[in-house]
């Protein structure tokens, strides 16, 4: 057990889980700018003083999540340990704390990380990764709805592992999958799912403005192609446990980050 500082950079859209009920996957950065996923967490169900945001400093007490191989992986001593401390903001539109954090080790080869996350001995869960080339964002109809077992179970469960009252309402089935064609710098192609919290926000939003889910859907895809396409992005990657072995290439973008171009590199 430790006290761990964490800079927060992914918050996953939330998820249902056998053992736990609702989940949001969280991960960040260490001071030396390691990845550490801090996974489970009831986020819906914290403290509202202790909803921690995106790019906020927490504090917390971990330990190593023994049910879990990656090593990446930590889960919190106690959920009322944690203290949420500075923000980093995009000061006068700079990127430049948060990139000082993040970006001390990108990735730009899928092989080579597929091969760290193939080899047991290193077992890559989490990295930071530069696309080559963005060749498109995709749409595809999901499922509309939770499973109805899934929401009984949930809705009957009073207490969860955490004994915090689960008397909210269940969080809105995203009835699309967003995903990145890309290129990496060898010209491998790649298709990941999106599975950041933000994708799913954004679109919720642009629901609510339109009506329409084919307007939601155009929104964005704009913001995720087209804006994107003008900023420096990198993705951050993730697998999930349950697949990390068996899947060819067992990553989904769990976050997107997005700091604006360098004037320099826009002359080229």
């Amino acid at each position: 057990m430790s006290k761990e500082k964490v800079l927060i950079a992914v918050k996953t859209y939330p998820t249902f889980s056998k053992s736990y009920d609702e989940l949001v996957c969280t991960a960040g950065f260490r001071e030396d700018g390691t990845f550490i996923r801090i996974y489970p967490i009831p986020y819906r169900k914290l403290d509202y003083d202790q909803r921690y945001k995106k790019y906020e400093w927490i504090a917390l007490d971990l330990e190593k999540n023994t049910s879990d191989f990656r090593p990446e992986s930590f889960k919190p001593v106690d959920i009322d340990t944690i203290t949420n401390l500075e923000f980093i903001d995009t000061d006068k539109g700079t990127w430049e704390r948060r990139k000082e954090i993040c970006l001390k080790n990108v990735y730009d080869d899928m092989s080579l990380l597929i091969e760290e996350a193939k080899d047991r001995n290193i077992c890559r869960s989490l990295a930071v990764f530069k696309p080559g080339k963005i060749l498109e964002f995709i749409i595809e109809d999901d499922e509309k709805e939770w499973k109805k077992e899934e929401e009984i179970r949930i809705r009957r469960n009073q207490l969860d592992l955490f004994r915090r009252n689960t008397s909210f309402e269940i969080v809105k089935k995203l009835p699309y999958k967003f995903s990145y064609k890309f290129r990496d710098k060898n010209d491998r192609e790649s298709k990941l799912m999106i599975a950041d919290w933000e994708v799913g926000q954004l679109f919720w939003n642009c629901l609510e403005k339109h009506g329409s889910e084919e307007k939601a859907c155009a929104d964005v895809k704009k913001q995720y192609y087209d804006v994107f396409a003008e900023k420096d992005i990198y993705f951050f990657l993730g697998t999930t446990k349950a697949f990390h072995y068996p899947s060819k290439n067992p990553f989904m973008i769990i976050g997107v980050f997005y700091p604006k171009k360098d004037d320099q590199l826009k002359m080229f």
